[in-house]
């Protein structure tokens, strides 16, 4: 379109915009890491068309004028037949052409989502459902494109008034600028902010829930006891979950085959202090409180956005030590954790460095030969505000006795700096660090057997899989080609999957929407794989491979799916 053309709502689509609008469709069929339904392809599927579309009519702009001027001598004599009758064919053959590709990689992308089922365990879905994608990718293209069409006559329409007073091009500059300011305001700011103060409304009346089964506790042992610092009410709704799921001393004595002492629960809820410098302290009283400093092993655990802390990881570590453990954790939000990424990013980092100090601050003031082991646990949020504490792998050798950290996302400094700095001809993937000699990285459980070189205490853990997108999502995909998708691919991941610009980064971000409904040992569920990990960093004497197997059964029993929140 022309700069002195009108606008309107059904002016025919660019052509330069439908070839690239097509382009992303099709690669929009090809796989990513995880299985996604008809309805999310199709919704994958119209983003990139509009967004191919937009990225063809700015490339047709930029280049049609120097093709004019190139072609203008050759073609004067049938210049106007061509306006009028070149331009049409044209669209014929772009859309023929478009069509038979777009059909044709339908094909190709739903036999792709089939392999990705099978190498997952799932039952593909029926074939015919993916007939829905076209017209969901349609639906939402037209909107797309209506909803940046008005936006274009809005700044049309205000460049013809602001016209009257300044030259035209500096007044539809202006008139550009102020209605995509506008548009964002309206967008990031009225929109988001109403669309987060529901969330936040919602979210809040939730945390003052209690879980089915979630009772207050009687042992002076757990938060939220009648002999605790925390009121039971102040806990929120995954701070109940967790002090009122601690096993008995009757569980821990029929797994251990001895007798078990009461496990120690700390939690700090959102409501139990004002500010999080405020709730960690009230949690090391806590700790003084209920003698955890004469534990075994204390373990700061930092929680998802939502004050979740893993059952798993949780339990593991007690029936490993008949219960002679004090797990300490504390809220810092009650949003789902995708959610406290983009709001609470910087609470989750504060929290974690917080409570850690501070707990590090109580323990190493004790005589060095009477001190408990001091472990750090996180996953997914979690991970990236408990390894904010550190500086780096020298930092937790000083400070911890070892850690484990589960399906970080890309944006936990530590864990960048560590894989960045991986050794040479390792992936990132699945990175050798330092030869492994004290953060080792892993897949399945197995992984941290390798390099064979000595890997003594205290230990570090990283469990990621090939196909979390929670771990490989990042801003940097839109243009970026990540090392992940230049080397081989992990084992759980198609080998035939490639990078392209913009589309790989929506194709990631859409797998986060069903990266905790994948089965256990892909996507974003470490189910089972948090307690081979604390077998592999803190053994407690004659622990054995049976004794992990064992352990695995009896708490997959006991938690049969953790569920992230």
């Amino acid at each position: 379109m022309g700069e002195g053309r009108r606008v309107r709502l059904g002016a025919p689509l660019d052509t330069a915009g439908i070839v690239l609008a097509t382009t992303f469709f099709c690669l929009s069929l090809t796989p990513s890491l995880l299985p996604r339904p008809w309805s999310l392809q199709g919704i994958i599927a119209g983003v990139l068309s509009a967004t191919g579309y937009l990225v063809g009519v700015i490339a047709g702009a930029l280049v049609r004028p120097a093709a004019a001027r190139i072609t203008v001598q050759i073609m004067v004599r049938w210049r106007e037949g061509w306006n009028r009758t070149g331009r049409r064919r044209v669209r014929r053959v772009v859309a023929t052409f478009g069509c038979g590709l777009g059909a044709a990689s339908l094909v190709l992308g739903v036999r792709a989502q089939r392999d990705i089922y099978l190498l997952m365990g799932l039952e593909p879905p029926e074939r015919l459902g993916y007939l829905g994608v076209p017209l969901v990718a349609a639906a939402l293209f037209l909107a797309l494109l209506a909803a940046a069409r008005t936006l274009r006559i809005a700044a049309r329409a205000l460049g013809r008034l602001l016209g009257r007073w300044f030259p035209a091009t500096a007044a539809q500059f202006a008139a550009g600028l102020g209605v995509g300011v506008l548009a964002v305001f309206l967008t990031d700011g009225v929109l988001t902010e109403a669309l987060l103060k529901g969330a936040d409304r919602s979210f809040a009346a939730i945390n003052r829930e209690t879980a089915p089964g979630a009772t207050r506790p009687r042992a002076d042992t757990l938060s939220g006891s009648p002999s605790s610092l925390v009121p039971w009410a102040s806990l929120g709704l995954e701070g109940r979950a967790f002090v009122a799921d601690a096993p008995t001393t009757d569980e821990l004595s029929r797994f251990g085959g001895r007798p078990a002492v009461a496990p120690i629960r700390v939690y700090a809820g959102l409501d139990s202090a004002a500010t999080t410098r405020a709730r960690a302290a009230l949690a090391v009283r806590e700790l003084e409180r209920t003698g955890a400093f004469g534990r075994a092993v204390i373990c700061v655990m930092t929680t998802t956005g939502t004050g979740w802390v893993d059952p798993q990881a949780a339990a593991a570590l007690e029936f490993m030590y008949g219960g002679d453990t004090a797990l300490v954790s504390m809220q810092y939000s009650y949003l789902p954790s995708w959610l406290s990424f983009l709001v609470d990013r910087d609470r989750a980092r504060t929290a974690g460095r917080e409570l850690f100090d501070r707990v590090y601050a109580r323990w190493s003031a004790l005589p060095a030969g009477h001190r408990p082991k001091l472990l750090v646990f996180g996953e997914s949020l979690g991970a990236f505000g408990a390894e904010s504490a550190f500086g780096g792998d020298r930092d937790l050798r000083e400070r911890t006795d070892g850690a484990l950290f589960v399906g970080p996302p890309d944006s936990s400094a530590l864990w960048r700096r560590l894989v960045d700095g991986r050794d040479p001809g390792s992936r990132e993937a699945l990175p050798v660090y330092r030869d492994g000699e004290t953060v080792r990285f892993a897949n399945r459980p197995s992984d941290l057997d390798v390099p064979a070189s000595p890997w003594n205490p205290p230990r570090v853990v990283y469990l990621q899989h090939p196909s979390d997108p929670i771990v490989w999502w990042t801003p940097r995909l839109v243009l970026t080609r990540p090392d992940w998708l230049e080397e081989r691919r992990g084992d759980d991941v198609l080998p035939w999957i490639r990078w392209y610009p913009f589309v790989t980064f929506w194709q990631i971000t859409a797998d986060l929407v069903f990266s905790l409904d994948a089965p256990p040992g892909h996507g974003h569920d470490y189910d089972g794989e948090v307690i081979a990990a604390w077998a592999r960093i803190v053994p407690p004497a004659g622990w054995d491979d049976a004794r992990t197997a064992a352990l695995t059964a009896l708490i997959a029993h006991r938690h049969p799916a953790s569920g992230l929140q």
